[in-house]
């Protein structure tokens, strides 16, 4: 026979509690019929871990209670990965009784007398490890899930938050298998899961029935374009974009493109503007987008937000403008290379404007040389090439296309520069647009509303500058 007692439990679960004492019971029993006997407790660690009786004798087919504790209260539970064991030694005592002194010289040298009987594992467990374990092992997810044994419904549901933030997707699906929903804690999660960067616990919340309820789902793209995820984004959109909105704005009146342009995010700007964001839009401060990636000096989203905004003279509240911000940033006391091409973006893209409406052909060329956009809009979308057109300085409108402008750039209002060289007059513009691919659909229609209405828009025509446009679309 090999077994002399039994435990009640392949297991001691020991509720671990932060600075407090802790203890937990189990039993053994003697299998023997007609002799008592002997047995030895003892802990893998005995400077944490203590048992109330070592030494013990148990009667035939009874069984005996013991306590284990803690020998010192801490604030970490001492986790061990394999976990800490109680051994379990038995040994027949046929008189029944014994000091204490002679059962410790009967387990100092094992003999064949002596029977190993069972190991006992000890489990820390219970909120105060969970918690540990998320925030400082989320490897241990074995320990993770007995530590959530003896947890009630609102400790789980306060687990959640922490395993959300620190982005444990192991610990967030342990939480919600154990019968935890994603939304008993009454807010909603989604934003921290991306704020964690784990799509993947964002689709696992998602999966529970975690929606994006206010005041929270106004700023989950927010949270999204500040990390340039645009995959976050997408699964958003395609998730809940019946209830998102990309021009949302959150307590400052940002929308998700000012904080994208705020990081420099340019894949992030260029994805909400195809989702239908505004990049015009101004905020509390009357800052644009374009305003909050200049005073960042993010040069690239500036780049980007010319091309796709007229805000390059928007004033704040305060009365300036992007170059005006950009130019008493602490960036631009850097003096650097990009600092320099940041402000030649939003200043000369102005002298550009100016040097084609006046036809100063060095002015054009020096601007562009200097990194001036070509294709860069005023405040009502014309870009270089409408102006020279309409005011017919055919030098510059040659300059502007050999430098690759382009012909049908519609402005907000629906003008291309053929539109404005027509309503102007300017025939011979007209031509070298339309020599150069510019496309004439609705530009008869266009020109007879030029015929008859000649205050339309920013000119009147004349006769003979009327009669020749009008001939020329016939």
């Amino acid at each position: 026979m090999d077994r002399l007692v039994k435990p009640d439990a392949k297991e001691v679960e020991l509720v671990f509690q932060s600075g407090q004492k802790c203890s937990s019971s189990f039993k053994l029993t003697n299998l023997m019929h007609t002799m008592s006997v002997a047995v030895s407790l003892t802990t893998t660690n005995p400077s944490v871990f203590s048992i109330d009786k070592t030494f013990s004798i148990i009667t035939p087919l009874s069984s005996a209670s013991y306590t284990l504790q803690l020998s010192h209260p801490s604030h970490q539970p001492p986790l061990s990965d394999p976990p800490d064991v109680i051994t379990v030694r038995s040994a027949m005592l046929p008189t029944g009784k014994a000091h204490a002194d002679d059962l410790r010289r009967l387990f100092s040298k094992p003999g064949p007398h002596v029977f190993r009987d069972a190991v006992i594992t000890i489990s820390l467990v219970g909120p105060n490890v969970a918690e540990f374990l998320i925030l400082g092992f989320p490897e241990t997810r074995s320990l993770f899930v007995r530590a959530l044994s003896v947890c009630t419904k609102s400790q789980l549901t306060r687990l959640l938050k922490p395993a959300v933030v620190c982005g444990c997707a192991d610990a967030v699906a342990d939480l919600i298998n154990s019968g935890r929903g994603a939304n008993a804690s009454g807010e909603s999660l989604m934003p921290l899961a991306i704020r964690a960067g784990r799509l993947d616990v964002v689709k696992l919340l998602d999966r529970s029935g975690c929606g994006i309820d206010e005041p929270s789902g106004s700023v989950v793209l927010h949270e999204a374009a500040a990390m340039n995820r645009i995959d976050m984004m997408e699964f958003l959109m395609e998730r809940f974009g019946d209830e998102l909105d990309m021009n949302s704005v959150d307590s400052a009146g940002r929308t998700p493109i000012h904080v994208a342009a705020s990081e420099g995010h340019v894949r992030a700007i260029k994805f909400c503007v195809s989702m239908g964001g505004n990049p015009n839009c101004a905020d509390q401060r009357g800052w644009t987008p374009l305003h909050c990636a200049a005073w960042k000096g993010h040069v690239e989203a500036v780049e980007c937000l010319l091309e796709c905004s007229n805000v390059k003279h928007v004033r704040d509240r305060e009365g300036k403008t992007a170059f005006a911000v950009a130019e008493k940033s602490e960036f631009s006391r850097a003096e650097s290379q990009s600092c320099t091409r940041l402000l030649d973006l939003l200043h000369w893209g102005d002298a550009l404007l100016r040097a084609a409406r006046m036809d100063d052909v060095h002015g054009v060329k020096r601007c562009l040389g200097e990194g001036a956009g070509v294709n860069g809009r005023d405040q009502n979308g014309w870009t270089p090439l409408h102006w020279a057109a309409f005011k017919g300085r055919i030098k510059s409108v040659k300059v502007l296309l050999e430098h690759g402008a382009e012909v049908d750039t519609v402005d907000d209002a629906g003008y291309t520069p053929l539109h404005c060289a027509a309503e102007a007059g300017h025939l011979q513009v007209a031509l070298l647009l339309i020599a150069h691919g510019a496309s004439q659909t609705n530009l008869k229609s266009f020109a007879r509303v030029a015929t008859f209405d000649p205050f339309h828009q920013h000119v009147s025509l004349d006769c003979k500058s009327k009669t020749n446009v009008v001939s020329l679309c016939m």
